[in-house]
């Protein structure tokens, strides 16, 4: 990569690291598609380098906002999470070597997929979910985690249509894509799949992520949450279409 490719990466990592603390979620979705639109990256790459800045961007925002877990969410949702991620994995590793194309449409069409359910999200229930939804939510959310480092769409649209308050969902989703990430990076990273190249960019882009999350704990932006909702879904569209545009 040439020093405008570190650019455009650093500035990719400063606006999906804006996005997910906003709205506990899109880092990978913004940064995978838009890296994978631009071609600045093959997308496992990029996908390797987003599970390494999701993972650093939400332990700084865990420490610099501190929660008490709510683990009759967290429980069900880690360990079938964690299971997805594994499936993900396996399904990344037989994409990428048949088909490159399928691999750019199954990305464009998660990422556009959850742009929608972003702006169709309906009104919160007035009652919890059952217990066992948590556990199926849970597991497409990891598969999508392992394949692209993008779990958010099934988890975003579920915890935000319960009887919760903005800030523990933003807290709990903050949680569990950094413990899914980590698992990510530590199967990656055992079978070698974890490149120089992905932990070389991932080092150049770190300090711009950890500065925009600093900065956005001392400074919370006081955007109205359509607006941000609005802001987030302009970007994953833009790059869910550019992806399948360049796949078809």
């Amino acid at each position: 990569m040439d020093l405008t490719a570190h650019a455009q990466m650093a500035l990719l990592a400063a606006v999906a690291s804006l996005c997910q603390n906003l709205t506990g979620f899109a880092f990978a979705l913004i940064f995978v598609g838009a890296a994978g639109a631009l071609q600045l990256l093959p997308i496992p790459e990029a996908a390797n380098i987003a599970t390494v800045l999701s993972a650093a961007n939400g332990l700084v925002y865990l420490r610099n906002h501190p929660f008490e877990p709510r683990w009759d969410l967290l429980r069900p949702l880690l360990a079938s999470g964690i299971a997805g991620v594994a499936i993900g994995l396996a399904l990344l590793a037989w994409l990428s070597g048949h088909t490159l194309h399928g691999l750019r449409i199954v990305l464009g069409v998660s990422i556009i997929a959850c742009a929608v359910l972003l702006l169709a999200r309906s009104r919160p229930r007035a009652t919890p979910s059952p217990p066992g939804v948590l556990w199926g939510v849970g597991l497409v959310s990891g598969v999508l985690g392992g394949l692209f480092s993008t779990a958010g769409p099934p988890i975003v649209y579920h915890l935000y249509r319960q009887p919760l308050s903005p800030v523990l969902v933003r807290q709990c989703l903050v949680a569990l894509f950094t413990v899914l990430a980590l698992v990510r990076l530590a199967v990656v990273g055992s079978a070698g799949a974890l490149s120089w190249h992905a932990l070389g960019a991932s080092a150049v882009a770190l300090p711009v992520v950890m500065a925009v999350t600093w900065w956005q704990a001392r400074h919370p932006l006081r955007l109205p949450l359509a607006l941000v909702r609005w802001m987030v879904c302009a970007l994953l569209l833009a790059a869910g279409a550019s992806l399948l545009a360049a796949a078809l």
